[in-house]
């Protein structure tokens, strides 16, 4: 068997910690310094393509539909809604970590294939909780952003998931928009959150690969028609 080949090596933002890229055969790896295990594998990726799937689906026959992306890893989620959404659609994608999106541009990026390439993809190399401040509705926000929220690879990354932060989602929502978070487990705290945002809220339970694998949790969070805000 293949051994694992570092890569390459990126500072995480207003942080002490590292993010590593690591490769084994057509296998690859993001891994957190100081941290056992995969932050992300490309071979688990199940629940990334459904986050974006559950938000798009509906999303599928309107014009020029405006899709956020928070957190772009190793490019699933973006390939996926990319495979729902029509020509016309713009996805924006906001990621923390410049050297994540070296690598997205570089061989990583065939395991998704190459999603940045595709011309409705804009990339936003900052933090999502920056565009989600600003004036742009959105149709979809998908937010795959450190563990979910129970933040792990960036103290600041709590916000999105503080009150503070979900007012900040349901506003950058046009009417019935939809926002779904990636979460690395369940958090039933987190789901009467949403609903005291304002939020109509399910959950669905989704494995990091095809009937096996990790369960992971994607909270489907709608504006309703009144846009109105708790």
């Amino acid at each position: 068997m293949n051994s694992w080949t570092q890569l390459a090596d990126s500072k995480i933002p207003n942080s002490s910690g590292n993010l590593q890229l690591w490769q084994r055969g057509e296998e690859f790896a993001i891994r957190i310094v100081g941290v056992r295990g995969d932050l992300m594998n490309s071979r688990m990726h199940g629940s990334e393509d459904a986050l974006a799937e559950l938000a798009c689906k509906r999303l599928n026959k309107l014009e020029g539909a405006r899709v956020l992306v928070g957190g772009l890893g190793m490019g699933f989620t973006l390939a996926a809604a990319l495979a729902v959404l029509l020509p016309s659609a713009k996805l924006t994608v906001a990621e923390l970590i410049a050297g994540v999106v070296d690598w997205n541009r570089g061989p990583l990026g065939a395991c998704a294939g190459y999603p940045l390439e595709d011309p409705r993809s804009n990339i936003h190399i900052g933090d999502v909780a920056e565009l989600l401040q600003q004036a742009t509705l959105y149709d979809a926000i998908l937010l795959d952003v450190d563990n979910g929220p129970e933040a792990m690879t960036h103290a600041d990354n709590e916000w999105l998931y503080s009150a503070a932060g979900l007012r900040a989602l349901i506003k950058s929502l046009r009417p019935q928009g939809i926002a779904a978070i990636w979460s690395a487990s369940q958090n039933p705290d987190f789901s009467k959150r949403l609903r005291r945002a304002g939020f109509k809220v399910e959950t669905r339970t989704v494995r990091a690969r095809p009937g096996k694998g990790s369960r992971h949790t994607i909270f489907l969070a709608q504006k309703p028609v009144s846009g109105a805000v708790g």
